[in-house]
C-alpha cells in the first residue's frame, strides 16, 4: 500500500467536510510547566461518537461509488470503528 500524498490528504478532506466535526487544539499551561515543554492536545473526543475514528470510516463511505454504496458496508468492530461506520453510513 502506498503512502497518502498531500492530493490524497485533500480529497479526504473534501470528502468529510460537514460530516466530521472540526474539533479544538487545547494547551494547558500547567502541564507545560509541569513536563517543560509545550503540549498541544487535539481534542477528537469531541468529535461525532467521540473518537477520531469517524474521520476515516466517513472518509471511506464517502469514497464509495453508488454501485459499491448500494451493497451497504460491513465491520466487525464492538467500538468506536464499527459506532464510527454505522454512524457514517447513515449520513
Amino acid at each position: 500500500m502506498d503512502l497518502p500524498t498531500i492530493a490524497d490528504v485533500r480529497a479526504a478532506a473534501g470528502r468529510i467536510a460537514g460530516l466530521a466535526r472540526c474539533t479544538p487544539v487545547l494547551r494547558d499551561e500547567a502541564l507545560d510547566a509541569l513536563v517543560g515543554a509545550a503540549l498541544w492536545f487535539k481534542c477528537e473526543n469531541l468529535q461525532r461518537i467521540g473518537a477520531f475514528k469517524f474521520r476515516g470510516a466517513g472518509n471511506a463511505v464517502m469514497a464509495l461509488t453508488p454501485a459499491e454504496a448500494a451493497h451497504g458496508v460491513l465491520t466487525h468492530s464492538s467500538g468506536n470503528h464499527g459506532a464510527a461506520l454505522g454512524l457514517a453510513a447513515r449520513l
